[in-house]
């Protein structure tokens, strides 16, 4: 699965960033093909809908929600914030404002 970085606000922490390191390597050996796959390695992500699932980062200090093409092998974060920011968002509809 190939995933790609993008600097955001919420890496200024070092543990922060660490989580998300090895979220990203994870994810980046990861050969899932569909989102019980995705289950199975991360038992407390949401599944949203079909290509849309939400990974707790750091415990739950962080929230990255994330569209997957799992026939592409392709995640593409379109958020990351703090779980509280995240309470004021529309988990289905939010974009990466790069």
């Amino acid at each position: 699965m190939r995933a790609g970085k993008r600097k955001a606000k919420v890496l200024n922490r070092e543990c922060v960033k660490a989580a998300l390191d090895a979220w990203f390597d994870e994810v980046r050996k990861a050969r899932w093909s569909s989102a019980a796959d995705v289950k199975r390695s991360y038992a407390t992500a949401s599944i949203v809908s079909a290509d849309r699932i939400v990974f707790n980062i750091k415990g739950n200090d962080c929230r990255l929600v994330v569209a997957v093409d799992f026939e592409k092998g392709i995640a593409w974060i379109k958020w990351i914030g703090t779980h509280k920011d995240y309470d004021k968002i529309d988990v289905k509809e939010v974009q990466h404002d790069g």
